[in-house]
C-alpha cells in the first residue's frame, strides 16, 4: 500500500481520536525510526516513554519469539514462570510485597484506586476521599480520567465516579486543608508528565507522606512514565525520600509490549479477597518475558546512570538554547532522560518543523516541547538534536 492509500483507509476505518502525523512508520532500530520512504527519525519520544530499549533491540526480539513459540497467553487460574520472575523483580525493586499485572498505566491506575478504597471501606465505609493534583494525569477510563486533574479529559463524560479532589501540585498547604479522617488516598505523580513535566520541591513529597499518616490515608505514586529507571532511579520517587503504600507502573516495563503493574505491601494487599480483582490478559506470559529482559537490562546495563548521565548533558546543551532565545524558552525542567522545555507559544508548529528534519519530539500541555528518549540513547544523540533544534528555533 502507498502511504496515501494506508492513510485513507485509516481515516475511514479508525476512530479519529488521534492527531496523527502524516509519516507512516516501519520499523526501527535502536533510538531511530525508519518511514515507508526510507527516511531516518531520531525519536526523543519513544512510544511516549515505552521503548527503554529503543527499537529492535536484540535480547528483547529473541525473548519475545522465543516465548511466542512457547506459549502466549494462559489464564491466570495457572502460573507461568515468567510471571513468578517479573513479580519477584518488581517485588525487590520496590521493596514491596505483592504484585498485580494488568495490561496498561490507565489499568494499573484503576486497580490501586480500587484496593485503596477497599482498604480504607474495611476501616470506615464513608473513608472514601481520593486527592489528585491539578494538570496530573491518571489514564482514560472513567475513573482514571475522573482522577486525572485536568477539566479537558471530563467534558462529556458524567456522570463522573464520586469521591475525587484536586489540589495545586507543590502546594501542601492546601493539600492539608482538603485532607480528614475520610480522606482515603493522596495520589500523585511523583514527577508530572502529561501535565508539562513538573518536579516537585525537595520536601514535598515527605510533607504529602506525614499528612497521610496523619489521617491514616494511602499515599499512591503513578510512576507509569517517570519510573522504569528514566529519571536516574528506578522509581522517580526514591530521590525524594519517601516511600509509598501503593505504586503504580507501565509504559516502559516490558519495552513496548502491552502491560501494567501496581505493587504494594502485605498489610494492604490483604484487603483485597479471591474475586475483588483480577485480568484476562494480565500479566501473560509474553508479556512477562518482554518485562524480565528489560527490568534484567535496565540494571545490568546501569540505564539509569545513563539516563542520569545524558539527561543532565540534554538539559545542560537545552539551557544553552534558553539563553540564546531568552523571550521564546521559559523553563527547562525535569530529572534524567524526562525533560520539558517549556515555550511562550503553542509548540506543534515547532514538533512539525523538527518532524521535517528528521527528530520526533513531542509538545504536551500545550507549550511543553517533551523529550524522553530510550534509555539506551548517549551524548552523540543529544548533539545530532541540538542543531535541528536550534536552526527551528531560530525561525519562531
Amino acid at each position: 500500500m502507498t502511504d496515501e492509500e494506508i492513510y485513507a483507509e485509516d481515516e475511514a476505518h479508525y476512530l479519529p481520536v488521534f492527531a496523527r502525523y502524516k509519516i507512516v512508520l516501519d520499523h526501527g532500530d535502536g533510538p531511530y525510526v525508519y518511514d515507508t520512504q526510507g527516511k531516518k527519525y531520531l525519536d526523543y519520544l519513544g512510544g511516549i516513554a515505552v521503548n527503554v530499549l529503543g527499537h529492535n533491540y536484540p535480547a528483547l526480539v529473541k525473548a519475545i519469539s522465543e516465548q511466542a513459540g512457547k506459549m502466549i497467553h494462559c489464564s491466570n487460574l495457572y502460573y507461568t514462570e515468567v510471571q513468578a520472575k517479573a513479580a519477584e523483580k518488581l517485588s525487590e525493586l520496590s521493596k514491596m510485597d505483592k504484585v498485580f499485572f494488568a495490561n496498561s498505566g490507565a489499568e494499573a491506575n484503576e486497580g490501586a484506586i480500587k484496593l485503596a478504597r477497599k482498604y480504607a471501606h474495611l476501616a470506615d465505609k464513608d473513608k472514601s476521599q481520593i486527592i489528585t493534583a491539578v494538570h496530573s494525569f491518571h489514564g482514560r477510563t472513567i475513573a482514571t480520567l475522573t482522577a486525572t486533574g485536568q477539566p479537558k479529559y471530563h467534558e462529556g463524560f458524567g456522570p463522573l465516579p464520586n469521591g475525587f479532589s484536586y489540589v495545586d501540585y507543590n502546594d501542601i498547604d492546601q493539600l492539608e486543608k482538603m485532607m480528614s479522617d475520610k480522606t482515603c488516598a493522596v495520589m500523585l505523580e511523583a514527577i508530572q508528565g502529561e501535565g508539562g513535566i513538573h518536579v516537585p520541591d525537595e520536601k514535598y513529597l515527605q510533607q504529602v507522606r506525614k499528612l497521610c499518616d496523619k489521617y491514616n490515608a494511602l499515599l499512591i505514586f503513578d510512576e507509569i512514565q517517570c519510573g522504569m529507571g528514566r529519571t536516574g532511579t528506578f522509581f522517580a520517587y526514591e530521590q525524594f525520600g519517601v516511600k509509598a503504600d501503593i505504586v503504580t507502573l507501565a509504559k516502559g516495563l516490558a519495552g513496548g509490549v502491552p502491560i501494567g503493574a501496581f505493587m504494594t505491601s502485605n498489610k494492604v494487599a490483604a484487603a483485597f479477597k479471591l474475586g475483588d480483582h483480577g485480568s484476562t490478559f494480565g500479566g501473560n506470559p509474553l508479556a512477562c518475558a518482554a518485562a524480565n529482559v528489560v527490568l534484567d537490562t535496565i540494571k545490568d546495563d546501569n540505564l539509569m546512570g545513563n539516563a542520569k548521565n545524558v539527561g543532565n548533558y540534554l538539559m545542560g546543551e537545552l539551557n544553552k538554547l534558553r539563553e540564546k532565545y531568552p523571550a521564546l524558552i521559559k523553563e527547562v525542567r525535569g530529572r534524567g532522560l524526562m525533560v520539558g522545555m517549556e515555550i511562550n507559544k503553542p509548540g506543534r508548529e515547532i514538533v512539525d518543523a523538527c518532524l521535517n528534519y528528521g527528530m520526533i519530539i513531542n509538545c504536551t500541555a500545550g507549550n511543553v516541547l517533551r523529550f524522553v528518549p530510550p534509555l539506551i540513547i548517549n551524548k552523540h544523540h543529544v548533539d545530532e538534536l541540538m542543531p535541528v533544534l536550534d536552526r527551528v528555533l531560530a525561525t519562531q
